[in-house]
């Protein structure tokens, strides 16, 4: 086995990307792209803190909930969880982001890299209301590259095809993974039940 240590060493085995690929990324938001954005009912938010630890994070709301404010920036609110705080804790202290927009059933997706800050009291807070609670903080985005990422990921795993989807029976639901990962031991069927009990009445 041979660990590759430099990027010379990756390119005898992945040939350079054409001149228009490498070029690709753009430093503001594009009208089309604010479309992507506006459709979009789930990204997914890479961060990594100030000691190098790195977390990655789904955040979903109704379509549109994501605001651009300008050509540079984006914000979105922080919502109900498990209160660790991994993301905005590392933002603190590394603002550098990674976020990843999904619309279902498109394969193409939209890739942001910026620099992200928590706000609290912003005037646009309000505009980030859903099922009428306003979130007391939000994390704004000033763009540093957009681009488009295309669409064969989703193709060769067919995450979009309904046939291709396992049976219910065939994935360990979220009760029997908390039981093998922490030894809990009330049956999985119970923390089930409660977990989706806290995610219908808790979600806002």
């Amino acid at each position: 086995m041979r660990t590759i240590s430099s990027e010379s060493e990756l390119r005898e085995y992945v040939r350079d990307p054409s001149a228009a690929i490498a070029a690709k990324a753009i430093d503001h938001i594009d009208d089309a792209s604010a479309r992507f954005i506006a459709a979009s009912p789930m990204f997914i938010l890479a961060t990594s803190g100030a000691d190098g630890s790195c977390d990655v994070s789904p955040r979903g709301d109704p379509a549109g909930s994501v605001l651009v404010l300008d050509t540079r920036t984006l914000v979105f609110g922080d919502r109900k969880g498990n209160r660790r705080l991994d993301s905005m804790r590392n933002i603190l202290g590394n603002p550098a982001v990674g976020m990843l927009f999904i619309v279902p059933g498109v394969g193409d997706t939209l890739r942001v890299n910026g620099t992200a800050r928590v706000v609290a009291e912003a005037p646009y807070l309000p505009r980030l209301t859903v099922a009428g609670v306003t979130p007391d903080l939000a994390i704004e985005v000033t763009v540093d590259e957009l681009f488009l990422h295309c669409t064969k990921a989703f193709a060769r795993s067919a995450l979009w095809d309904p046939e291709t989807w396992p049976a219910e029976s065939d994935v360990p639901s979220a009760g029997q993974m908390v039981r093998s990962q922490h030894g809990v031991p009330a049956p999985a069927r119970v923390i089930d039940a409660a977990l989706r009990h806290d995610a219908r009445v808790n979600r806002y």
